[in-house]
């Protein structure tokens, strides 16, 4: 029979009830047991966890990793050598092989289900191979060990679960925030425009696969259509997954963010498989109908395509501009089909607005006392080819009541609206006008 060390292995520490199960095996006397007991077993039981692991949990058996089953072997053989260590009198400490091993798996990415799963499935193993060395030091104590041993068995696998989880857990926030930091910096890189004389911007791009030949990229930034929303983080978050899992189909490379407040997307694509190969369908055009899918809550501006990442920049500055023009009734909206007429104005209205003519404010305020009727008359006679019975028809009034119109205008403005190049400035400037005042 063995009595315990004077110092007390197992008091006061926060795998509390493991530390309780262990006592009392140690008060059967069956703690500390002698080495001798364990030594013709460890292999055995190493090998008998793993077989048993692969039989039960699926994610190891399927594994294409060729390191699995030898680090599997591996953790087997700790996990014995540590039961040896506290059956055989040691203190509780941190599990470190444990936390080594849960740091392993979320950096491969395995399943965090899959190695608590296992940790579940070796509980038996363990379990028969300690219960049979316990009550060969106490044969005694057969009944009250099989009880005890089966207790300890199940609080260690609850304790290395639990460190196996924490560990998991906060390995993978570190790779999330590792890598939103470097999908951060990739993607300002890109926004922002880089020279080749950058090394360490160079290098960035390089490793990350923008800088590979036969590429197409084309940029979306995207808000919801209430401006307040993109201040709730989870709201834009939920924007950028939807995005993600709308182009999902498509298999087109992704790299989304957060900028000025607006979800703003990379997207790239191989443009030709090699130089003998036809250039496939244009990426934009591609996303368009995809992008569509993200629902009526949300507003997209899209670039036209790029050839490299040298104009990733022109390519953000288009689908901020296109997004500029799409609404609830067009929400997602190419830059490619914004008319120049209205590029020209979105650009160009606040730059003249201290140039309007002096006739504009008395030619607004007349047609504001006519309801609108002297720019519609404009409008119509523009849309007819400058036919004055087809514009008349168009606004269901006679023909006179139209040139009776014209002639106000030319009152007061000294242009005539049947002529090409008068009815453009005035449209253009009744135009301007309105712009300046929606902003």
């Amino acid at each position: 029979m063995h009595t315990m060390s004077s110092s007390p292995p197992f008091a006061a520490h926060p795998f509390d009830a493991l530390a309780r199960s262990l006592e009392q095996l140690a008060g059967t006397g069956a703690v500390p047991l002698p080495s001798a007991l364990f030594e013709r077993d460890n292999a055995q039981v190493s090998l008998a966890l793993r077989d048993e692991v692969l039989r039960q949990v699926a994610a190891f058996s399927i594994s294409a990793n060729p390191d699995l089953p030898g680090q599997m072997a591996e953790h087997g053989a700790q996990h014995v050598t540590e039961l040896r260590r506290l059956l055989g009198g040691g203190a509780i400490d941190g599990f470190e092989f444990v936390r080594a091993n849960a740091r392993r798996r979320a950096e491969q990415r395995f399943p965090l289900e899959a190695l608590l799963h296992a940790y579940r499935c070796g509980h038996k193993v363990l379990a028969h191979w300690m219960r049979s060395v316990a009550v060969q030091a106490c044969p005694a104590r057969r009944e009250d060990i099989v009880t005890l041993v089966a207790d300890f068995a199940m609080e260690y696998t609850n304790a290395i679960s639990t460190v196996a989880a924490a560990e998991y857990v906060e390995r993978i926030r570190v790779l999330a925030e590792g890598e939103g930091d470097r999908r951060t910096e990739l993607l300002n890189a890109l926004l922002t425009g880089h020279d080749e004389s950058d090394g360490r911007v160079a290098r960035l791009l390089q490793r990350a696969g923008y800088l590979e030949q036969r590429q197409v990229f084309c940029v979306a930034v995207a808000r919801s259509v209430d401006p307040l929303e993109m201040e709730h983080p989870p709201r834009v978050q939920r924007i950028i997954e939807a995005l993600s899992a709308a182009l999902a189909p498509l298999s087109v490379r992704i790299l989304a963010g957060v900028r000025d407040n607006l979800v703003t997307a990379v997207f790239s694509e191989v443009r030709r498989v090699s130089g003998w190969t036809a250039p496939r369908a244009l990426l934009s055009q591609r996303l368009r109908s995809n992008l569509d899918l993200l629902g009526p809550a949300v507003l997209i501006g899209l670039s036209t395509d790029q050839p490299s990442t040298a104009f990733i920049p022109r390519a953000l500055h288009e689908a901020v501009t296109a997004l500029d023009f799409a609404s609830v009734e067009r929400r997602v909206m190419p830059y490619s089909e914004v008319s120049i007429r209205r590029l020209l104005l979105h650009r160009g209205a606040e730059h003249v607005r201290g140039a309007l003519p002096a006739w504009m404010e008395p030619f607004s305020q007349a047609d504001a006392r006519a309801a609108g009727a002297l720019l519609k008359t404009l409008i119509a006679l523009a849309d007819a080819d400058l036919n004055v019975q087809q514009a008349a028809r168009a606004l269901r009034v006679h023909a006179n009541t139209l040139y009776a119109r014209l002639d106000r205008i030319h009152g007061l403005t000294g242009l005539d609206g049947r002529r090409h190049h008068d009815l453009t400035e005035l449209l253009l400037c009744a135009e301007c006008r309105a712009a300046t005042l929606r902003r």
